[in-house]
């Protein structure tokens, strides 16, 4: 007799049915799908259809609809149609829903409909973690990263693109122009059927050059001097690694040094997070309800404005200033090597001279005070300093708050250390579960509610993994409506 574990008859009848919900275990974590779906005022956060109609087809509850998409998002199945699949065919959709099957349809026009009420699921949730009081040490590490769009590299056009490809059409052009010159000066008459392929691809490429003049006329209507064919918002922007691109988004994250929750989220199409300190950061203080915040981000955040902004809102900024000094690349004193005297307003240069206040002038938005010392064309120490006849040196007339921030950065040392352990995996992660496709919807409001689910699901995985099932039952049965 063998020793194997054997499985039951498929044909096999039984008097009494086995219920679905014997085939849930209590600490799986559908259940907690189900209990917090359960618990919102989808009204309230804007979805559309909570009140049945009183005519026409009988539509799905949205409660149903927003339990497929956080448990696909949950176990990283994104697409429509492959949740239609699993409502028919796995268990723990089948109870979460009622054995409901709706159509793949029905599913995308959820998402592409009721992204308000998506995203105000996604920020409800981030409440949620603020009553259990998931956010003690309240401070936040910003950063951005870029996602792919649907839209291919080949689709997304610049005039720099615009003018290599045209170039690569007029070599083309020339060549098979050579081709049937040659063919016919050397066989006049014969090999028909090669010319007549060759005119062909002439007309194709003509054609082409057309094409190429009508997007460089539309790409001049643009603010940034760019067009995507297939996903109209997305933008090519440089990532990380040098000398490379991609089409798609920068999304903006906060995410918690704690519990590393995200907080706040955003996606944007502008390829730099020069301008996005200020605003990730209220967003961020508003969600986790402080007074008060230590917002950590990376050089490339460095903005004074930004910075300002931060320090007006209770905000205490860290971010390290971009080490872009063209003088001391060269060997000579860069601005770090001056002292400013505050109650004086004016600095003094290594050689011990006072560089004094001389005028005030607008650059870039900003007014920026101007110093320097009457003694540079003597001093002995010129040659180290400036190959001009002064030194000039510039201070915004702000620059206080950046001195105190930079201050801060010198007595917390492991201030970066801190803000890339808590949000670079969060990236990785979020990457990892959506594929090399990342985005799959098209335009900015379509992506951002794909995100807000992403984030969503990622934040429940976290505080699932915090409490467990049993204490995530019990934070969302006292749920606040």
């Amino acid at each position: 007799m063998g020793r194997f574990i054997e499985g039951q008859d498929r044909h096999q009848q039984t008097l009494l049915p086995e219920s679905l919900d014997e085939f849930i275990a209590e600490d799986n974590a559908v259940r907690v799908i189900d209990a917090f779906v359960g618990e919102l005022d989808l009204a309230a956060l804007g979805f559309d259809g909570v009140h049945a109609a009183a005519t026409g087809r009988p539509s799905y509850r949205p409660a149903v609809l927003l339990k497929i998409y956080i448990y696909g998002y949950l176990n990283r199945v994104q697409s429509s149609r492959r949740l239609e699949r699993e409502c028919q065919r796995n268990l723990e959709v089948m109870w979460l829903i009622g054995r409901l099957a709706p159509d793949f349809k029905t599913i995308a026009d959820f998402r592409r409909e009721n992204g308000k009420g998506i995203q105000g699921v996604c920020r409800r949730f981030v409440e949620l973690c603020s009553e259990l009081k998931l956010f003690s040490q309240a401070a936040v590490a910003i950063d951005g990263s870029k996602f792919k769009a649907v839209n291919s590299r080949d689709r997304n056009f610049t005039p720099g693109k615009i003018d290599r490809r045209k170039q690569q059409i007029e070599e083309s052009i020339k060549r098979y122009l050579d081709a049937l010159e040659s063919a016919d000066r050397t066989h006049p008459g014969e090999f028909v059927a090669k010319t007549d392929r060759l005119k062909e691809k002439v007309k194709t490429l003509r054609e082409q050059m057309r094409r190429m003049d009508d997007l460089s006329e539309q790409i001049e209507q643009q603010p940034d001097k760019q067009i995507s064919l297939t996903d109209p918002d997305s933008r090519s922007m440089m990532s990380q690694a040098k000398g490379t691109g991609v089409v798609g988004y920068n999304v903006q994250v906060a995410v918690d040094t704690k519990h590393h929750l995200v907080v706040a989220h955003e996606v944007t199409n502008v390829g730099t997070d020069r301008g996005q300190l200020a605003k990730m950061a209220v967003a961020a203080r508003k969600a986790m309800g402080k007074p008060k915040l230590r917002a950590y981000a990376d050089r490339g955040y460095y903005n004074g404005p930004q910075i300002k902004a931060c320090d007006e809102a209770g905000i205490c900024a860290f971010v390290p200033k971009p080490m872009t000094s063209n003088a001391k690349f060269e060997g000579r004193f860069d601005k770090r090597d001056f002292i400013y005297i505050a109650k004086d307003d004016e600095y003094k240069c290594p050689a011990g001279e006072r560089a004094i206040f001389r005028f005030m002038r607008e650059e870039n938005g900003l007014q920026i005070r101007r110093y320097w010392s009457s003694e540079c064309p003597r001093c002995s120490m010129k040659e180290q300093c400036t190959p001009s006849d002064y030194r000039r040196i510039s201070r915004w007339e702000h620059e206080a708050v950046t001195d105190a921030m930079q201050r801060r950065l010198d007595r917390q040392p492991e201030a970066m250390t801190l803000r890339r352990s808590t949000v670079e995996h969060v990236f990785g992660t979020l990457k990892y579960w959506m594929g090399s496709t990342h985005f799959l919807t098209r335009r900015l409001r379509n992506v951002g509610t794909e995100m807000s689910l992403h984030v969503l699901a990622y934040n429940m995985k976290r505080v699932v993994a915090i409490l467990g099932i049993a204490g995530m039952m019990k934070a969302v049965s006292s749920m606040k409506a």
